[in-house]
């Protein structure tokens, strides 16, 4: 391969950044359900409204963690994440590029098995 299009490796790691963006999504989602259900979130929510009243006080100012915080954090890490491997890609195609014009690229050769 001597010379990778920087717009075409733009484009095809923006829509796989996007795609895996989706599936983080639908990951959290899951793990989410799992622990929920589980009765984590539960415990954490009264852990830290234990820690956080004050001495001899048991009233919780509400949750902590929610499903909203939860995935309002997820929609920014995946955010970021499309941001950053999008431009990775498209750095490392330039790169490349500057580097086959300096050493020729790579000889790829195809030949059938016996």
């Amino acid at each position: 391969m001597r010379h990778i299009d920087t717009w075409s490796a733009l484009k095809i790691s923006l829509v796989v950044s996007i795609a895996l963006f989706f599936v983080w999504m639908v990951a959290v989602g899951i793990l989410y359900g799992v622990l929920s259900g589980l009765g984590v979130f539960g415990t954490l929510n009264d852990l830290i409204g234990q820690l956080s009243s004050p001495a001899g006080n048991q009233g919780g100012g509400g949750d902590v963690i929610t499903a909203g915080v939860v995935f309002g954090g997820a929609a920014v890490i995946g955010a970021v994440n499309i941001v950053l491997l999008t431009a990775l890609c498209t750095v490392s195609a330039f790169v490349y590029n500057l580097c086959s014009d300096l050493v020729g690229g790579l000889e790829v050769t195809l030949a059938e098995r016996d």
